[in-house]
């Protein structure tokens, strides 16, 4: 576990946003502009449904996947891409991922108000956002346990990792997860946070060694 979070690199797509903004004018100025979008959005697709991953609500993933976000983010992008490509401020990627996870967003409070509508006597609060970042990075790790003994202690770990996890910044909590677990690169990460690259480079490896002594003191 320790050398698996410890890598500082994960692997991550290769976005070329110069090229891709100049699929996506082609394709709107073309008659098959519907086909080179379909192909861009697939290119990203495989990213953006480790996102959805990530930053899906736990209660909903029996009765829903990121296929079905994915579905409808897709619906909704293909038909603002003139919106990116009249202003590019950031890369295709980020503009994909910013969409998906507003759809996500929506996607979780309609499951949600189904549910409670269901189910009166049970009251769910809906999320405004998502789960706090911490929970579900500690959802990812208590996750990966794999041993009996690692197992029996998934239920009570889960809250005192949380609450470790709630002791790093909260910059530092969305560097790691962005970088770690959604896999995404350092300037896309800086982009996202309006930071420096270096600034958000030195602040993942400084959030990555304090995951790394967090879950030595787990396994103990």
């Amino acid at each position: 576990m320790s050398s698996e979070i410890n890598q500082a690199n994960p692997p991550s797509v290769n976005r070329n946003v110069d090229n891709d903004i100049l699929l996506l004018r082609e394709a709107i100025a073309s008659k098959s502009g519907d086909q080179a979008i379909v192909k861009l959005f697939l290119k990203f697709r495989p990213q953006l449904k480790r996102v959805v991953e990530f930053r899906m609500d736990s209660r909903i993933r029996s009765r829903a996947d990121a296929d079905d976000v994915l579905q409808e983010a897709f619906l909704i992008v293909k038909d603002r891409f003139t919106e990116f490509v009249e202003a590019p401020g950031v890369s295709l990627f980020i503009w994909l991922r910013q969409h998906t996870l507003q759809v996500l967003i929506e996607f979780q409070r309609r499951h949600f108000r189904k549910k409670r509508t269901v189910e009166r006597e049970e009251r769910l609060q809906l999320p405004v956002t998502f789960s706090g970042t911490s929970k579900l990075i500690a959802r990812e790790l208590i996750g990966q346990l794999t041993s009996p003994s690692q197992a029996a202690i998934k239920n009570q770990e889960l809250e005192q990792l949380n609450e470790s996890l709630e002791s790093m910044g909260e910059t530092d909590r969305e560097i790691l997860a962005m970088r770690h677990f959604e896999q995404l690169t350092n300037n896309e990460v800086a982009q996202i946070l309006n930071i420096k690259p270096a600034a958000s480079s030195n602040r993942y490896v400084r959030a990555l060694t304090r995951l790394g002594e967090l879950m030595t003191q787990l396994e103990k």
